[in-house]
Formats: C-alpha cells, sequence, structure tokens
C-alpha cells in the first residue's frame, strides 16, 4: 500500500559550488519519490498508476541537482516524473520497481482488511510472509540491499517509488525489517545517503528537495 503523504511545498534544488561535489572515489545517493497517483491518494496498493494533474505540475518547479548518473524505476510514474523535471538520458533500472503487492494491486487496506484480514494482519506482522503473491518484505529489503552494494562511485540520482527509498534506509542503518514501517518517504520528497557498501550513512530522509 501507498501509505506516503501528499507534497508539500517544492523547492528548488540548487548545484552550485559543493552541493553535488563527491569526494573522488565515495558515493552519494539521492533517491526521489515520483509524484502522488491514484494510489497515494486512496491509500492504496500501487497499480502501475499515472501521476495525479497536481503532482506533475508540483514535479515541473524541481530543479534535479547534477549527477553523474541518473537511473529510474520502470514504473510510469517514474517515467512521467523525470519527464516533469526535465531529466533527460534517464537509465531504467528495474532493481529500482516498487514494491510487488501482487494480487493487491490497486487494491486499498479497507477492502483487505474485510476480504482478507488474515493475509493482512501476516503481512503487516511477518517480514517473511507474501500473502498477495508478490514479493515480501524480507525480499524488498534484499533486493535494495543488493542495488545499494551495486553503486558506483560518484552522485547517483534514482528516481524511484516511495517503498525504495524507505528500504535503503533500513538497510543503511542495519535496522531490523519492521523499522520499515517507521521511516516515510512522501511524493516529490528526497532521501540522501552517503559512503559506500557497508558504511552508507543517511543523511537526511523524507525531505523536500532544498
Amino acid at each position: 500500500m501507498d501509505r506516503s503523504c501528499q507534497e508539500g511545498p517544492v523547492s528548488h534544488v540548487e548545484s552550485g559550488p559543493g552541493r553535488s561535489a563527491v569526494v573522488p572515489g565515495s558515493t552519494r545517493l539521492t533517491l526521489l519519490v515520483h509524484g502522488s497517483t491514484r494510489a497515494t491518494a486512496e491509500a492504496a496498493f500501487p497499480a502501475d498508476d499515472a501521476l495525479e494533474d497536481r503532482a506533475r505540475t508540483l514535479a515541473s518547479a524541481v530543479l534535479l541537482p547534477r549527477a553523474d548518473h541518473l537511473v529510474r524505476g520502470p514504473e510510469r510514474a517514474c517515467g512521467e516524473t523525470c519527464d516533469a523535471t526535465g531529466a533527460a538520458d534517464v537509465v531504467v533500472d528495474d532493481d529500482l520497481r516498487g514494491w510487488d503487492a501482487g494480487r493487491w494491486s490497486g487494491r486499498t487496506l479497507d477492502e483487505l482488511a474485510a476480504e482478507d484480514p488474515s493475509g493482512l494482519q501476516a503481512w503487516l506482522t511477518d517480514p517473511a510472509a507474501a500473502p498477495h503473491g508478490g514479493e515480501s518484505l524480507t525480499a524488498l529489503l534484499e533486493r535494495v540491499e543488493r542495488w545499494l552494494a551495486d553503486r558506483p562511485a560518484g552522485h547517483t540520482l534514482a528516481v524511484c517509488g516511495p517503498a525504495v527509498p524507505r528500504a535503503a534506509v533500513v538497510v543503511a542503518m542495519g535496522a531490523p525489517a519492521t523499522a520499515f514501517w517507521r521511516v516515510d518517504a512522501a511524493p516529490l520528497t528526497v532521501t540522501d545517503l552517503r559512503g559506500g557498501p557497508s558504511r552508507w550513512t543517511v543523511r537526511a530522509t523524507g525531505r523536500a528537495p532544498a
């Protein structure tokens, strides 16, 4: 389910001196959550939805920072967010795909609470559970951990769904899987990680670009 809150005011991200500089051999990772969709508004599991009209307007005000590598998730909302920001030459990375909710895609929490309460309870409490037939929380965290371990040196800017930066924070901090539920990543906010595999530092998370 897309539990992210709605976008707030969006600031410009300038790329002046010191803003995007990366120490040679080190890695900086900026994760930008795509704009809001129907799933965001309805608190539903994403179903490859398009951006809402308001989200396109807000995304068009975002000035992306200078980066050495520009990638995005395969979802429609990621591509439309990149288009709205004017990003060019963006590489689609399937490992940045959103959390696979299987047959729950497009469904709301209220619907599932009524139709599959035991499955929903298992999903919320057991990181290894995948009652929807999709990806478990454990599998999501493992995928994001592999993706983080494969980051090249320099600055990578990634446009993705909210589950990826939430998982990245959990992995970076070495926190238990259940900590995922305590991390938020709202539309058009950024998560900033520095360092590299096995030595990530969470610089910021869930903030508006600034």
